[in-house]
């Protein structure tokens, strides 16, 4: 990755046009080609940036101030894509090599939740029982495959928070199962989307989907929350 530091005036055209005037900002170019233009301020979010695939020509202008151009394949949809990078001035300049990412891990609490679940199913709707953990599809596996009291297959994604983004997951999941005959002999494969907390908005997409939804209370499961030992 390529760090740079730098007085700069950005210009983007192409399906639109964007200007950024001149001001000191951090110029990110990662190894997937990706160039980014951050701002000391407004988060994790770029002010402006070009996605790969894109082509970075680094040349000078005719009255040799240094500029970059960046330039993303041209579509169908749209003309090309164009990132004008002028530099008035280099303030810091580095290059690191970070190797290869292990990728995202599943956060500690939402890995201990499906371990739980695959030991209690039940706990989600009578007469559950698993079949199998991390259960495969063409798109990633499914955090718990399971089976009802009358033989039905039952999807289970699981979430410490539940929102829309998760629901549209175990949507595209349960689109791909019905399509295999081995879990839709006895008819086709429900989903259930469990998770501590689950905002309004994919509780009502769950229902609009037939998805069932289901609160899970992480303490109980874990045996901490005794309901023997409750004041109220």
């Amino acid at each position: 990755m390529r760090l740079v530091v730098a007085r700069c005036q950005v210009d983007y055209a192409g399906r639109l046009t964007a200007h950024l005037p001149m001001a000191t900002r951090v110029l990110m170019i990662k190894a997937d080609g990706s160039v980014l233009v951050h701002s000391d301020g407004g988060s994790y979010k770029p002010l402006n940036w070009m996605s790969p695939p894109c082509t970075l020509r680094e040349g000078t202008t005719d009255d040799g101030q240094v500029e970059w151009t960046v330039t993303a394949r041209s579509t169908a949809k749209g003309p090309e894509d164009t990132l004008r990078i002028l530099i008035e001035e280099i303030l810091h300049e580095t290059t690191h090599h970070l190797g290869v990412d292990p990728g995202l891990q599943k956060d500690g609490v939402e890995k201990h939740l499906q371990e739980l679940l695959a030991e209690h199913p039940a706990t989600l709707a009578e007469g559950l029982s698993l079949v199998r953990r991390e259960f495969p599809t063409a798109i990633g596996p499914v955090d718990l495959m399971c089976r009802d009291a009358g033989g039905l297959s039952v999807a289970v994604e699981i979430k410490r928070r539940g929102e829309i983004d998760g629901v549209e997951q175990l949507t595209r999941y349960l689109e791909l199962l019905n399509r295999d005959p081995a879990l839709t002999r006895r008819g086709a494969v429900r989903g259930i989307f469990a998770a501590q907390e689950i905002k309004p908005q994919a509780r009502v997409l769950a229902t609009d989907r037939g998805i069932a939804c289901a609160v899970v209370d992480y303490d109980a499961l874990r045996g901490i929350d005794d309901s023997e030992h409750r004041l109220f």
